[in-house]
């Protein structure tokens, strides 16, 4: 069935802070009905969904916000709690069987608990998590955890307090170790995401290795990527080899692991450690041919992409009276069928017009 008439003005095309309407001629390939919608021309499946519940964030890390900080939107333009619900339920209806909540900072939301637990109860969902940068963790995730909160991923680029206060403009190192503790506590094997940056934190690679010596965390080095505001520099990346090399020049038993079809990092471990180290290779080893992500922005534009600079308003559309819920699917739909095979390449994504990482959900 063809995206209908209603339905094609939906489309948008991002810059770095605002988006802009396509013309009234834009033009939606069909969605054929006896294919999921959420299946793309390459047949990739779509089974995790990524939600931005907020813009906003209480620290202003250097690689996902720019200095100058960036123009939020008001609340009415944002998705409210039932439309976050509501959209949610339909991409489970259609396949999606993990969501992660993700912002800005998702645990500022007010409703995060209750979120959680309305997402958790939707029927074939199977897994709920969140990526946050731990801040009020200690406070928060007991509830999250009777919520049905699955999983957590914790952003910490730095084992030393001084260095993170640099990265991130603002105090709370140790909130954020209190909080992976208390993770482990609860029974939870958090990943710890680490962007790798030359010249600022590639002395603690080996260190990360070690935290996970005592501790059942997953480690993530995450190669630094490009994005609006962020200052991108080539120089600055460190690549999935050389990180390699470097621990294993220290930890010459560093071994490999089996890692799963549609998994973005590439798994490794000490023997011995309880935790373990993992890779996500955006810039020099992609992994675009097995993507089953999608991404809902805060502001109800989906994003294909993490790369992409092509959006949908599933927002805007589902405030209009005359779009009925199969028109919102058949959009849904229309957007997945222009994912393309794979993303630019790092000097093109450098030169494209993207939003800022804060305002996508990382």
């Amino acid at each position: 069935m063809a995206a209908t008439a209603a339905t094609t003005g939906y489309l948008k095309l991002a810059t770095s802070a605002q988006t802009t309407p396509a013309t009234a001629t834009s033009t939606m390939r069909a969605v054929d009905r006896k294919v999921s919608p959420l299946t793309d021309s390459f047949g990739r499946h779509h089974t995790y969904l990524r939600i931005s519940l907020t813009e906003r964030c209480n620290l202003r890390c250097d690689y996902c916000m720019p200095a100058e900080g960036v123009p939020l939107q008001p609340k009415s333009h944002l998705l409210s709690n039932e439309e976050l619900i509501r959209l949610a339920r339909i991409f489970v209806e259609q396949g999606v069987r993990k969501i992660r909540l993700t912002g800005g900072e998702p645990t500022i939301r007010r409703d995060i608990v209750d979120i959680v637990a309305e997402m958790k109860a939707l029927p074939q969902l199977e897994h709920i998590g969140i990526t946050t940068n731990g801040l009020v963790l200690t406070r928060l995730l007991p509830s999250l955890q009777r919520a049905g909160l699955d999983s957590l991923n914790i952003s910490l680029d730095s084992l030393r307090k001084e260095r993170f206060e640099r990265i991130t403009r603002r105090k709370g190192w140790e909130r954020v170790i209190a909080g992976i503790d208390l993770a482990i506590q609860l029974g939870y094997r958090p990943k710890v995401n680490c962007v790798l940056m030359r010249n600022f934190n590639e002395d603690e690679i080996c260190d990360f290795v070690e935290f996970t010596r005592d501790r059942p965390v997953d480690v993530r080095f995450i190669e630094y990527m490009p994005f609006s505001g962020n200052k991108w520099q080539t120089e600055r990346l460190i690549s999935y080899k050389e990180t390699l090399e470097v621990i294993r020049k220290r930890f010459s038993d560093f071994e490999a692991l089996p890692n799963g079809p549609n998994d973005t990092s590439k798994a490794y471990a000490v023997p011995g450690f309880q935790g373990q180290v993992g890779f996500i290779t955006s810039m020099t080893e992609h992994f675009c041919g097995t993507c089953n992500r999608l991404r809902l922005t805060a502001d109800g534009n989906i994003k294909v992409c993490l790369f992409g600079n092509k959006e949908f308003s599933l927002r805007d559309a589902m405030r209009n009276k005359d779009i009925s819920e199969e028109d919102l699917v058949d959009l849904i739909g229309a957007a997945v069928q222009r994912k393309k095979r794979q993303h630019a390449g790092m000097l093109n994504l450098s030169q494209m017009e993207n939003r800022p990482m804060i305002l996508i959900g990382g």
